[in-house]
């Protein structure tokens, strides 16, 4: 793929990750998601094999291309991103009775493993770090 189609699909997932992580949020904060509409299930489905999708994509295009630099990227953006792991505790001991956490913990966990588990090819297919080259 070329660099412009690479960064096009990074901008894509990235929106798409954040559109989807807006589904476990607001089924958090129902206690009734018996009430919400059948096509609220379906474009969450939908969504999450989009972004499944687009991630095993970005996986690809960056195989064999993650460089030093980008690792060294990652790792400073795993010591800011672990701070989520804080809030959601403080989350929990603040509003525990508010949010209904079987709702959510799931749709929250496999997007914040899935996040984590391709920023490094995902920093690589945005060209994001100035270093990083998405041609071999």
């Amino acid at each position: 793929m070329s660099p412009q189609t690479n960064r096009h699909l990074a901008r894509v997932a990235a929106v798409l990750f954040l559109i989807s992580s807006a589904f476990p949020v607001v089924a958090g904060l129902h206690h009734d998601t018996s009430s919400f509409p059948r096509l609220w299930g379906i474009l969450d489905v939908g969504l999450a094999f989009l972004l499944a999708a687009s991630a095993l994509a970005i996986q690809i295009s960056a195989q064999g291309k993650v460089n030093e630099d980008t690792k060294a990227l990652t790792y400073r953006a795993y010591r800011g991103l672990i701070h989520g792991i804080l809030l959601l505790l403080v989350a929990f001991f603040l509003l525990g009775n508010r949010i209904v956490w079987i709702n959510c913990l799931t749709g929250f966990a496999w997007r914040a493993w899935l996040l984590l588990y391709t920023l490094p090819a995902w920093i690589t297919t945005a060209n994001f770090h100035p270093s990083v080259s998405t041609t071999t």
